[in-house]
């Protein structure tokens, strides 16, 4: 398949275009530092080069790294932060629509304040814990609250080693992991635009 963000000079002034005119309406004082996936400061950006690089995703080698990512400092960063980083993660999506980026190629750019996405993911790794002692003592699934498709694969890695099975349920921003007690995997819902095209059609051969 062909890199989407070959061209990363392109993509970074495409972000950065995008968050000046963002911060520039709204009024909010944010400063973002765009970096490359080996966490050097591209050269536009507004801090020295030779950023941490710990704090870019994959840099440890755990997971794949992504090819841009952005660091918000400024006074607003709680505002991005709040209601579980629901505005950080609607400004990343948004920036991945700009750049044409399909669903599954959405990981290639990563936004964070305050290292939040690190935190969390500590805290996926705890909920993923917790959940697994619980199916395993009541034998019931266990579902957590909807999640953004990268949190949902975070998860699903974590509760791999319990080798219980898992699975993703619900449609756009309600969809959530089930974690399910031992057993044959359970069935896949039907989605329900799937559902519905199927009703329509039953209709049309009456």
């Amino acid at each position: 398949m062909t890199n989407p963000l070959m061209d990363q000079g392109r993509a970074v002034k495409k972000i950065a275009d995008f968050l000046k005119t963002l911060t520039d309406i709204g009024s909010l004082d944010l400063q973002s530092h765009i970096l490359a996936c080996n966490g050097h400061v591209q050269p536009n950006a507004d801090t020295p080069t030779g950023a941490n690089s710990s704090a870019v995703p994959g840099a440890s080698g755990s997971e794949p790294s992504p090819l841009i990512c952005v660091e918000f400092t400024g006074t607003d960063t709680p505002l991005l932060l709040a209601r579980n980083g629901e505005l950080l993660h609607a400004i990343e999506h948004l920036a991945a629509k700009i750049l044409r980026l399909e669903p599954e190629e959405h990981d290639l750019i990563f936004f964070d304040a305050e290292g939040f996405k690190a935190k969390r993911d500590r805290e996926l790794h705890l909920a993923a814990e917790t959940a697994i002692e619980q199916v395993r003592a009541t034998g019931r699934p266990y579902s957590f609250p909807p999640m953004t498709s990268r949190e949902r694969r975070m998860l699903h890695l974590a509760l791999t080693k319990s080798g219980l099975p898992t699975a993703s349920s619900g449609e756009g921003p309600r969809r959530f992991v089930v974690l399910y007690p031992e057993g044959p995997a359970p069935a896949q819902p039907i989605p329900t635009a799937d559902r519905t095209r199927a009703i329509r059609n039953s209709f049309r051969r009456r």
